[in-house]
C-alpha cells in the first residue's frame, strides 16, 4: 500500500523498500517498488531507530547509484491506513517552508498530558508531567482552557535529506504538521492489532488500497449466512 500512495503522488520519483527480508522484498517488487538492496540484519533489529536505516539507504544510493534525492518520504508499514493525498499533501507543507526540515503527520490526542502524572513509586507524590503558564493547576483545569495536544503517528514523515546528513537527525528542529483524521488512526504491532484494524479496512472508509477497493458494506443486510466447519451439521441462519 506505500507503494501504491507513492505512485499516486504527483511529486515522487522512486518508491524504495528497505529490508533485511527476501520474502518482503519479492512482494515490494511485485507492487511495483524498487529494493536494490538489503538492509544489514544489525539495523533491522526490535530496538533499531529510524535514523542509521535511513543513513544507510542514502549511502548505498550514493556510493553505488551516485543518486541523492533532495527530500525522502518515510511510510512506515506499521500505520497502512492512510488518506487519499497524504503524501501530497505533506510534501507541499515542506516545499512551501523553507525554514522546514521535516514533515509529520500528527492526529489529535485521545488523552491530555496537562492531566498526566510522574509516578515515582507508591510511596511517594505524584508530580506533575506538565505545567501550563498562567493556569496554576493544570490537571484540574478543563480540557477546553489547555492548549491543543496532538499525538505523532507513524502515517508520514516528509523529511529534508539535509536534515538527515547535515543534522543527523530525521527531524531536525523545525517540524511542521501535517493534521490527519484520527480516524485513520492505526498502529500495528501484533496479530490482534491486524485483526482490529483489518475490520476498519472493509468498513468503507476512504483510503489508498494496493488493488481493487474492498467491496463497502451494504446500507441494508438482507441475509447472513453461517456455515460452520466443525464435524455438527452445517448452520444456515
Amino acid at each position: 500500500m506505500e507503494r501504491r500512495r507513492c505512485r499516486e503522488s504527483k511529486q515522487v520519483s522512486r518508491v524504495i523498500v528497505s529490508t533485511d527480508d527476501e520474502e518482503i522484498a519479492a512482494v515490494a517488487r511485485d507492487f511495483g517498488a524498487e529494493t536494490p538492496f538489503l538492509r544489514p540484519v544489525e539495523l533491522a533489529q526490535d530496538r533499531t531507530t529510524d535514523l542509521p536505516v535511513f543513513e544507510h539507504a542514502l549511502k548505498w544510493l550514493e556510493d553505488v547509484e551516485a543518486y541523492r534525492p533532495d527530500v525522502i518520504v518515510q511510510l512506515r508499514p506499521t500505520s497502512p491506513i492512510r488518506p487519499r493525498g497524504l503524501v501530497d499533501g505533506a510534501l507541499r507543507i515542506l516545499l512551501d517552508h523553507e525554514d522546514a526540515d521535516c514533515v509529520r503527520g500528527v492526529v489529535p490526542a485521545g488523552q491530555n498530558p496537562f492531566k498526566m502524572w510522574r509516578f515515582q513509586g507508591e510511596d511517594n507524590p505524584l508530580k506533575p508531567l506538565l505545567e501550563v503558564e498562567g493556569i496554576p493547576e493544570p490537571y484540574n483545569a478543563p480540557r477546553q482552557i489547555l492548549p491543543p495536544v496532538f499525538w505523532q503517528t507513524g502515517h508520514i514523515d516528509a523529511i529534508r535529506v539535509s536534515t538527515i546528513a547535515q543534522k543527523g537527525s530525521l527531524t531536525g528542529n523545525v517540524i511542521y504538521p501535517l493534521v490527519i483524521d484520527p480516524k485513520y488512526t492505526v498502529d500495528i504491532d501484533n496479530l490482534a492489532d491486524w485483526a482490529k484494524y483489518e475490520a476498519l479496512v472493509y468498513s468503507g472508509l476512504e483510503m489508498v488500497t494496493p488493488g481493487k477497493p474492498p467491496r463497502a458494506m451494504p446500507d441494508k443486510i438482507k441475509m447472513i449466512i453461517a456455515i460452520s466447519t466443525a464435524w455438527s451439521p452445517t448452520t444456515w441462519c
